[in-house]
């Protein structure tokens, strides 16, 4: 029986290949091969409950530049917000000591 948590993953309309960690051990190779052509999540499971996401080299890698620049615009608009800004010239002027 599958537990809450899959079962509402799986109506909230993420869709994904759903494996044991069981099945993970015994057939490794098949996993990580159906993985790289699919470039679909798996979702590992230990006793009926979440455990881990199987993802894709690049998936991830792109995942992990997509939350660099999302952090860096979310300190950007903290740093807006509590009124620390330069000038374009400012700004200017402080780069362009990193750019020569």
């Amino acid at each position: 029986m599958m537990s809450d948590t899959i079962v509402s993953l799986i109506r909230g309309g993420l869709n994904m290949r759903v494996e044991l960690v069981t099945t993970l051990k015994r057939q490794a190779t098949k996993v990580l091969a159906d993985l790289r052509e699919t470039k679909e999540p798996i979702l590992i499971t230990e006793h009926g409950q979440p455990s881990a996401y199987l993802v894709d080299v690049e998936d991830y890698e792109f995942m992990q530049r997509r939350m660099q620049i999302l952090e860096g615009i979310a300190k950007g608009e903290k740093a807006h917000r509590d009124g620390r800004m330069f000038t374009h010239e400012s700004a200017k002027e402080k780069l362009g000591k990193w750019l020569k």
